[in-house]
């Protein structure tokens, strides 16, 4: 017997069932099975009668399983020697397959949908797009967050959520929550320590299950964290969802607005409304004597809203807590100080100008 299993019948047998006899000595625990970090067991009723009285033992015995380090969920079905068996278990919900013809669209109950966007790598728009949806959660809109970057989700640590989403069909996506916020990301559904190695037609259809099999509930807005570049990701999102618009993400200095300019020049020509510009790392204080630095230069994307003509949206610093709140999963938008200000000031035009 493996390890896991051994902690998995010392859980079930601190459970006390029908007879005063714990679930493994009572030998109701049947066919387990361990795939991956799910695992998968029998709870036997000597009547259809009694395996109607054992939901709340079922539930609670799943609930122990799944507190085992390593298990990320537990599906235990309930069944009898006579009359009808409980449901069988949830098929396993694959992600990562060939996009279909009928998907997009917005998801139901989702009023507005804004991609979070850069032209290149590193200029922080998964920060941003933690950050903005948890400062717009904390005004009391009712936000989504989806992490559309494939090869390198980076919203579960910065949220500070690890736990697989449930699938009760293995069709629907039940997506988890973190500081007011609904999320959901591929990096929750792959182990964090393997790369995704897909071929562009399953990173579309990836996207589209995330986009049309999530309950994502009434949101006033669904935040689009967008992969760095102009490709499959960017032309799917557009192409087969309603997309309110995009902000567009970038530092001061001149490499990374050469990117930028191909962002926007991709969503103009898809169609898609570029909302406003934010500049990012648009200035340092230093935590010694306390002056204020233009690491990156500063000014270069309010000079770039100005010459496009569309909003620019604001200056958010660069700052060692925003890293260190990121990296512990609780984002600097919960705290209070000129950071967090920053961030709140950013969802407050949003919300003013409609956008969110």
């Amino acid at each position: 017997m493996s390890v896991i299993k051994d902690q998995i019948a010392a859980v079930l047998g601190e459970i006390t069932g029908p007879g005063d006899s714990n679930l493994m000595e009572s030998g109701r625990v049947k066919a387990l099975t361990i795939e991956g970090d799910v695992v998968r067991f029998v709870l036997e009723a000597a009547s259809a009668e009694e395996a109607r009285s054992l939901g709340p033992l079922r539930d609670l015995a799943q609930s122990k399983v799944e507190a085992i380090p390593g298990v990320a969920q537990a599906v235990v079905v309930i069944t009898a020697h006579s009359g009808q068996p409980a449901p069988k278990p949830a098929p396993s919900l694959k992600i990562g397959q060939h996009p279909t013809k009928d998907g997009g669209g917005k998801p139901a109950g989702v009023d507005r949908i804004l991609a979070v966007a850069s032209g290149k790598g590193g200029v922080g728009k998964s920060t941003v797009s933690s950050n903005l949806a948890v400062a717009l959660a904390r005004q009391g809109r009712r936000v989504g967050l989806l992490d559309a970057d494939i090869y390198g989700p980076s919203q579960p640590r910065m949220m500070g959520v690890s736990k697989r989403p449930a699938s009760p069909d293995g069709k629907t996506i039940i997506p988890l929550k973190a500081h007011g916020v609904t999320m959901m990301s591929i990096g929750l559904m792959v182990d964090p320590d393997q790369a995704v190695v897909w071929r562009g037609p399953m990173l579309m259809g990836a996207l589209q299950q995330m986009l049309g099999q999530v309950e994502w509930g009434e949101l006033d807005v669904l935040i689009v964290d967008l992969p760095p570049g102009t490709g499959d990701v960017q032309l799917t999102l557009c192409q087969k969802s309603q997309m309110t618009g995009a902000l567009v993400v970038s530092t001061p200095q001149d490499v990374a607005l050469l990117d930028a300019r191909k962002a926007i020049d991709m969503f103009g020509k898809l169609k898609t409304p570029v909302l406003g510009l934010i500049e990012n790392m648009s200035s340092f204080c230093c935590p010694h004597c306390g002056g204020e630095s233009h690491i990156f230069g500063h000014g270069g994307v309010r000079a770039e809203a100005d010459r496009i003509g569309v909003p620019f949206l604001g200056e958010l610093p660069l700052a060692l807590e925003v890293r260190q709140a990121g990296d512990a999963g609780t984002p600097i938008a919960l705290q209070d100080g000129p950071v967090a200000d920053a961030y709140a000031q950013l969802a407050h035009r949003l919300v003013a100008g409609g956008m969110a």
